[in-house]
């Protein structure tokens, strides 16, 4: 299934065939195919964030430019940090939980309050690899309690004077003021954070295209004005990029509706699914146009489901898809 050569959204390599089904074009998009105003409601915005304000004053000033009822953040960043703010637009703000799933990378500018090597630095950095010890700073947005967080990567990238900078990939809810805090601390002469930029939230990266709030703005004004979509349709992206890296399901269009509902997913509603799902795995279910229908967890692995042709195979955990996009299909 290629949906119609529209850009991969999910990962359709070595699906498992279970049955052949049609879907009716009279209902739902393919996601690359929405017109503006349904985009707006299941879209996603990789937005470049600037120094000073809130990502929740962001997100209220992407509403604003698109005029849309809906909107919301993955990730805060500080006001003074910088960088990949993805975006979720109406129903696709349901969605950007699932980007918590992945790891976030970030290039961090820190003052070391005395002399030091290189290579002094570089011990310390191996200590903070994998499993550390996190308590939220005063001024956060959650529960001041310890945590574990995982540090995949920490990375000295090059220094000036006494200023370093560092890549740091870690697991999403690492604080990192608090971590380059902790470096000095174990330095012995205390370290700050000077300068923050995340360049990559899960899946997405800087390099991928990041959106700035004036040329939002302007294609917003190209479209409402002169009718030209072409710069808004780059800048806004099918909600579905958000889950390349989790399990695949494909249903019928006559079980979309049912699910939009609340209704379990049964075998027999299911077209393709991912070769190596587990029980208890978190998959999206997909229309056969390529849509999100929503988040839901595995009761069966992929032999189950393929060895049965009944019983309930998956229990829906997150709507994203509203009801009634698609008939009802179900007694």
């Amino acid at each position: 299934m290629d949906f119609k050569n529209n850009e991969k959204l999910i990962q359709l390599d070595n699906l498992l065939k279970l049955s052949d089904s049609i879907t009716d074009d009279k209902y739902g998009y393919y996601p690359f195919n929405r017109p503006i105003n349904i985009l707006f409601d299941y879209g996603l915005i990789l937005i470049d964030k600037p120094a000073g304000p809130t990502s929740h004053e962001i997100a209220s000033w992407v509403k604003r430019i698109l005029n849309i009822d809906k909107s919301g953040h993955s990730g805060t960043l500080d006001p003074g940090a910088t960088g990949l703010l993805p975006m979720g637009l109406g129903e696709g703000t349901k969605a950007l939980s699932v980007l918590l799933l992945g790891p976030k990378e970030y290039f961090s500018l820190a003052r070391v309050h005395s002399n030091y090597t290189r290579k002094s630095i570089e011990k310390i950095l191996l200590d903070f690899h994998g499993d550390i010890y996190q308590r939220p700073p005063q001024r956060s947005s959650v529960k001041r309690m310890t945590r574990i967080r995982r540090i995949y990567e920490l990375e000295y990238v090059e220094d000036h004077e006494n200023l370093i900078l560092l890549r740091i990939l870690c697991q999403a809810g690492t604080y990192i003021r608090k971590l380059i805090y902790d470096i000095g601390e174990v330095l012995g002469s205390g370290a700050t954070m000077v300068e923050l930029r995340r360049t990559r939230v899960s899946n997405f990266f800087e390099r991928d295209g990041l959106v700035k709030l004036h040329d939002l703005y302007n294609a917003f004004y190209l479209y409402k004005e002169k009718n030209e979509e072409e710069k808004i349709r780059n800048f806004v992206r099918p909600i579905e990029i958000c889950f390349n890296n989790i399990p695949s399901v494909i249903i019928r269009d006559t079980a979309v509706d049912a699910l939009c509902h609340g209704a379990p997913l049964a075998i027999p509603g299911i077209t393709q699914l991912s070769p190596k799902i587990q029980t208890g795995d978190l998959v999206g279910i997909y229309t056969l146009k390529g849509e999100i229908v929503g988040l839901a967890q595995s009761l069966m692995n992929t032999d189950d489901i393929i060895s049965q042709k009944s019983g309930i195979s998956f229990t829906m955990k997150r709507l994203i898809m509203k009801p009634n996009t698609y008939p009802k299909g179900w007694k």
